[in-house]
């Protein structure tokens, strides 16, 4: 799953960045509304953390610009301004939940996960299958037959993307691009050495194989 992270503190926002990457998301992060702004309206976010004192454009101006072009992902506002007018305002203009600065990582990741659930409910399912391989995206479990199966998050983030476009192939630059949110050397080989890792937890000590290489063009995960 993917997070659009718009937070101008670094320190808070790498704080918050580690966090998610480490849990199996994948985070996009910006530092100032107009950027922000520029990545929001993509919808391609299953959710967005949203400070508001931002530079460029505030956190609430980037919400309310969302919502008027037809973005409606799950905005979580970050914000030091307490008073319940705030909230209020915070709220009325776009955003779906309110959070005071200082805060901990665990209600964060709490909330996150509440506003993707609540949104899945009625756009998308929450389990990705192919054959005997299943992944609960609000549990974060991968499951192959009846053995349950722990996964780094940079491995998650691979079977997602791949179990979310089974069937069709991926390219390395893909792959480069969707799990690791910036733009490698194409010819590096950190892709082989991923899907070769993701390989040995999924389809090692079973007879049927999953993931296939195409020659040339990249990588497919197939159940047929």
């Amino acid at each position: 799953m993917r997070i659009l992270l718009i937070e101008d503190d670094k320190k808070i926002a790498g704080f918050i960045e580690k966090g998610l990457r480490e849990s199996g998301f994948v985070v996009d992060t910006c530092h100032d509304g107009t950027e922000g702004l520029e990545l929001g309206v993509q919808g391609v976010h299953d959710a967005a953390v949203v400070d508001i004192m931002l530079p460029g454009m505030d956190g609430l101006q980037v919400i309310e610009r969302m919502r008027k072009v037809g973005v409606d992902t799950p905005v979580l506002i970050l914000s030091a301004r307490q008073s319940v007018d705030d909230r209020i305002q915070g709220l009325q203009r776009g955003g779906d939940d309110y959070m005071i600065k200082p805060f901990s990582f665990s209600e964060l990741l709490a909330r996150i996960q509440a506003l993707i659930r609540r949104d899945k409910k009625s756009t998308q399912p929450t389990v990705l299958k192919v054959a005997d391989l299943e992944m609960d995206l609000l549990k974060h479990e991968v499951v192959r037959g009846i053995e349950k199966i722990e996964l780094p998050a940079k491995e998650y983030a691979l079977l997602e993307l791949m179990l979310r476009n089974s069937g069709a192939v991926l390219s390395k630059t893909t792959i480069l691009e969707k799990v690791y949110d910036y733009n490698f050397d194409p010819q590096t080989n950190v892709v082989d050495v991923l899907v070769c890792r993701l390989r040995n937890k999924i389809d090692k000590d079973y007879d049927r194989k999953l993931i296939q290489t195409v020659r040339g063009m990249g990588y497919v995960l197939r159940g047929d």
